[in-house]
């Protein structure tokens, strides 16, 4: 499937934030609280981008993550926007917008917080991995 075909299947939000760098609200979003074993893919292209494994709740609003669990796929860009200095982080593949990286994560997961929108991924259970095509990812979960 190509990249406009898959922009047709977005909701209005994960539009919004993919393609309009826009922010979805704090505290209501699907995946804040979300902490069931699997991995997170960009809504776009389906690229891998975040492990369960490497989430934490950063009391943000929003999903929080150490690292991405493919580094190569989450792109980081100066964003001055909002009259504000920050990273913001992209996904590789289909240039969506996810969110900003900042400092201040916790020390003993190396001191990161990837702040990422929900509208921008797509779950994939632990049990659906190999299903979905992901199986190399079961080896996160052993």
């Amino acid at each position: 499937m190509n990249k406009e075909e898959q922009l047709k299947k977005l909701t209005e939000m994960q539009y919004y934030v993919t393609q309009q760098q826009g922010t979805e609200p704090p505290y209501q979003n699907e995946y804040d609280q979300h902490f069931e074993e699997g991995i997170y893919v960009d809504i776009v292209s389906g690229k891998p981008l975040f492990s369960s494994k490497d989430k934490f709740d950063a009391g943000c609003g929003w999903p929080s993550f150490a690292k991405p669990v493919e580094a190569e796929e989450v792109t980081e860009h100066f964003d001055t926007t909002h009259g504000m200095r920050r990273v913001e982080v992209r996904s590789k593949t289909a240039d969506s917008h996810l969110g900003h990286v900042f400092p201040d994560g916790p020390r003993e997961l190396g001191g990161l917080r990837y702040c990422i929108n929900s509208a921008a991924l797509r779950f994939v259970p632990k049990d659906k991995l190999e299903e979905e095509g992901y199986g190399e990812y079961l080896k996160l979960f052993k």
